[in-house]
């Protein structure tokens, strides 16, 4: 029987990366100021990459012995990464800035280290989530042709559908490739209001346009040969917009000064359904409706978004999701009153429920996910795996959110249905018959629940607003 002494192997040949001797490659990376040369050993960097196995590049130079290799493209801070890798197997990114990160991912994919290109593109979209919408231009720009980022070019669409606002108000968002703008726009989940999609169209457009731009932006001013340009600009983007969705007010405010740059029978089509809403024959894209469908006056699409992907048990709050999501609602207590035979009269035996549920004393709002429905039965306990108790901060929070889900163990008790609870979850967190909001730690949900419920822990309020909603999935 061999034995096996592999990590002191390891040991000694990562000390052949600060060796000084014996070295036969010198890797000049960077350019000017932000350069670096490091030296290194040609046999282990074979061993270890494909793209050094094959050394008759543009960027080789053999002379005396020694093997001079030059990559202005990829900045010292990168390369430093790339060569410790490569002699010690080590990589840590846990304090490295974006750009670096970034950086590093074009590089790994051009020196075809294929196992650090996967690790480093998982890093970036698990863990620089904030750096990555502040750069949505540069990065799409950067990945655009490189058919290996397809993963992250998609979590970037994906995002930006889900909320377009960090792209569109950005400095970067008039200089935006038109090939990416065109794949956002003709997109059904575009997360966006038609007259904001087109007034930041016609912004972008503007910049595009030759002639045009910051330095001539004032339409008052333009002759036909403006106009004229674009228009061209805008020719392919203009059967991307929904203008069915756009209100008449607006149509007159934002969209008809622009008539030059409209097809004629695309404008004259316009006039009809706004005059005698004849639906256009020309454009017939339907809405834009997301991958989640909700109107509550509880809280916003992101925070729909959100529970969507703790229902697909995703942590991760801009995670692409598997499914649609449509949220009809069913109860609404501003209309149909504060009582718990009503709410059981109009979310009895519709399946899947999400029960919002807004206090009076604070803006948080507390809600749970019933995913095998509310029923007639009295005084019994429902069991369920996937059952889940949250809260927001606000009616715009999608930072400090909470969730509780039912205890290992426990999902025989996840939802108890009877007649003087409008709904409960477990006995943590129940509408009574008193028509207050009664929030427990004796229950059966898991130990966030503190987290969940504060400050009502213990105790009890009354609610200002009340929703439920049937969630189905497509």
């Amino acid at each position: 029987m061999s034995t096996k002494f592999h990590s002191e192997l390891s040991q000694d040949i990562s000390l052949l990366l600060n060796d000084t001797d014996d070295y036969n490659v010198i890797i000049q990376t960077g350019e000017g100021k932000n350069s670096r040369e490091f030296r290194a050993h040609s046999i282990i960097l074979k061993i270890r990459s494909p793209y050094f196995k094959n050394l008759s590049t543009k960027w080789v130079v053999q002379k005396n012995n020694m093997i001079e290799i030059k990559k202005p493209n990829i900045r010292p801070t990168v390369f430093e990464i790339i060569l410790k890798y490569i002699y010690t197997g080590e990589v840590n990114l846990t304090k490295r800035p974006g750009a670096d990160i970034l950086g590093l991912l074009i590089a790994t994919d051009e020196l075809l280290l294929e196992k650090l290109f996967r690790h480093v593109l998982n890093h970036l979209i698990k863990n620089q989530t904030a750096w990555i919408k502040q750069n949505y231009v540069h990065i799409l720009h950067t990945i655009s042709k490189l058919s290996s980022c397809k993963k992250l070019q998609d979590h970037c669409i994906e995002s930006i559908c889900l909320d377009p606002q960090p792209l569109i108000t950005s400095k970067e968002f008039l200089s935006l490739d038109k090939d990416i703008l065109y794949e956002l726009f003709k997109r059904d989940d575009l997360q966006i209001e038609e007259t904001v999609a087109w007034d930041y169209l016609m912004k972008w457009s503007i910049e595009q346009t030759p002639g045009l731009g910051s330095k001539n932006n004032d339409r008052t001013k333009w002759n036909d040969n403006n106009y004229k340009a674009l228009k061209g600009t805008l020719s392919k983007f203009i059967p991307l917009i929904r203008f069915a969705e756009i209100p008449s007010d607006d149509f007159y405010d934002k969209v008809r000064p622009y008539k030059a740059v409209l097809p004629l029978h695309i404008y004259e089509e316009l006039v009809l359904f706004y005059y005698k809403d004849t639906l256009p024959k020309s454009i017939t894209l339907p809405p834009r409706v997301g991958k989640v469908k909700l109107e509550s006056k509880l809280i916003n699409p992101k925070q729909a978004n959100i529970i969507a992907c703790w229902i697909e048990r995703k942590n991760e709050k801009n995670a692409t999701l598997d499914k649609k999501y449509k949220f009809d609602l069913l109860y609404h207590s501003k209309q149909n009153g504060l009582n718990i035979n009503t709410f059981r009269n109009k979310c009895n035996n519709q399946g899947a429920c999400l029960v919002l549920v807004k206090s009076q004393q604070s803006a948080k709002i507390y809600g749970g996910y019933n995913p095998i429905g509310f029923t007639n039965s009295g005084g019994q306990w429902r069991g369920t795996t996937e059952s889940f108790i949250f809260s927001f901060e606000n009616s715009e929070d999608i930072q400090n959110m909470r969730i509780s889900r039912i205890n290992n163990g426990y999902n025989n008790y996840a939802i108890y249905d009877y007649n003087i609870y409008g709904f409960s979850f477990g006995n943590n967190f129940y509408l009574n018959s008193d028509k207050r909001i009664y929030c427990s730690y004796n229950g059966y949900y898991d130990g966030n629940l503190n987290n969940v419920l504060n400050p009502y822990l213990n105790s009890n309020f009354i609610p200002e607003d009340t929703e439920a909603f049937k969630i189905t999935t497509t």
